[in-house]
């Protein structure tokens, strides 16, 4: 039991027994355990418990002065260890007990019987302590414990799927611990689509370095996501401050070259100089090289934008219109390229809707007078091949 349980059962038991004195505990047995009291205050429990049972040897104690004895032992024999000594204290109290004193006690019960391994009574008090409704948090360390304990990753994934969605539904942002519980418990059991569902929550309601590596690094490997969106990928993780590799800049770099957006690809060679991360080292001429092809294909670009936007108004669909209009935005014209990508959704005939409004979403982003609009763009992009999924996270990313 951790220091602050241990003061708070102390603080318990030394209210109990004033209360006790007050209805006519005699002087034998309140004297000593004012003195254990006081003991307790000062962090000498094994003294503390040696007064206890000086004032338990007292003959012909009434039912009160018992029950506070048992209070003040059971405080000061978990105070020093003596977890045998505690639970049979407790256990003497708990029949008496009722309400929400019942529910303390056994979770009392609960976290001694723990500490000595016995796991079976440690769970046999724990439940009832929840169903005298007892739901501190220390309960719900304990329920998370003893299933760990006993390798039921199954129970843990519902216990803590259970309190997520009781958060969510009321309009609470999920515990921290329950979302790890939860992403350990499927990765436990195999449960792949538990696990990114679980680590995307963490992402979006605790949005640290390390959540967003773990969701990241398997989003590709998610069933059905489109290779299209890699690049997609490495863009959070350059927003999130999780691209941190050489190779990994190089590809991102040669990615966005592919994808027709050389700017893009530019700005992350830039980058990744300015890190120190090319530019370095036996591999400095392949990163010069990779430099050089940027910045030439993005004058190339630059020079013959206009014609292509052109061309792509005469088109019979928007497709070209929205490739078009996300080159003028890596090209830092975003009012532009938000106005085409915009044309080219309303034309239609689009061969992947979601994927243009992901673009539009993204390209809102960048223009601050459109953040709120961006977000409601991006909440609208469906599918199953990871566009949505970029997209809820860039909601994430775009807030940061």
């Amino acid at each position: 039991m951790n220091t602050l349980r241990a003061l708070t059962l102390t603080l318990v038991a030394v209210a109990c027994m004033a209360t006790a004195q007050a209805q006519g505990v005699r002087a034998e047995v309140g004297k000593p355990l004012q003195q254990a009291a006081e003991l307790l205050k000062q962090g000498k429990a094994k003294e503390a418990l040696a007064k206890v049972r000086e004032a338990d040897a007292v003959g012909g104690k009434t039912a009160a002065e018992q029950q506070t004895i048992d209070r003040m032992k059971a405080a000061a024999a978990q105070r020093a260890g003596d977890m045998a000594t505690a639970i049979a204290a407790l256990e003497a109290l708990a029949p008496k007990a009722s309400g929400a004193e019942a529910g303390q006690i056994a979770e009392q019960l609960a976290s001694a019987y723990a500490q000595q391994r016995n796991n079976g009574k440690a769970a046999e008090w724990l439940q009832k302590a929840v169903a005298a409704g007892n739901n501190s948090a220390t309960v719900k360390q304990l329920q998370a414990y003893l299933q760990s304990a006993s390798g039921d990753y199954g129970a843990i994934a519902r216990d803590a799927a259970a309190a997520v969605s009781a958060a969510e539904q009321g309009g609470r942002r999920p515990e921290e611990g329950d979302l790890l519980r939860l992403a350990d418990a499927y990765k436990r059991t195999g449960n792949h689509a538990g696990y990114s569902t679980a680590l995307e929550k963490l992402v979006m309601n605790y949005p640290k370095k390390d959540y967003w590596n773990a969701h990241l690094g398997g989003l590709p490997r998610k069933p059905g996501f489109g290779d299209r969106l890699l690049l997609d990928v490495m863009r959070l993780r350059l927003a999130s401050g999780t691209l941190t590799k050489t190779e990994d800049f190089m590809e991102m770099a040669q990615l966005a070259l592919q994808a027709g957006l050389p700017a893009e690809g530019r700005r992350i060679v830039d980058q990744g100089y300015k890190a120190g991360l090319l530019g370095a080292g036996p591999e400095a001429p392949r990163h010069q090289r990779l430099k050089d092809l940027a910045i030439a294909k993005e004058a190339e670009q630059k020079a013959g934008i206009a014609a292509q936007a052109a061309e792509a108004a005469t088109q019979k669909d928007g497709n070209d219109l929205v490739k078009v209009g996300y080159a003028y935005v890596s090209l830092g014209e975003v009012d532009k390229g938000i106005d085409l990508i915009e044309k080219g959704i309303a034309k239609g005939s689009l061969k992947r809707p979601d994927d243009a409004k992901l673009r539009l979403g993204m390209a809102q982003l960048q223009s601050p007078k459109l953040r709120a609009k961006a977000n409601q763009t991006l909440r609208s992009v469906g599918g199953t091949d990871g566009a949505s999924d970029v997209a809820r996270l860039w909601i994430v990313a775009g807030a940061n």
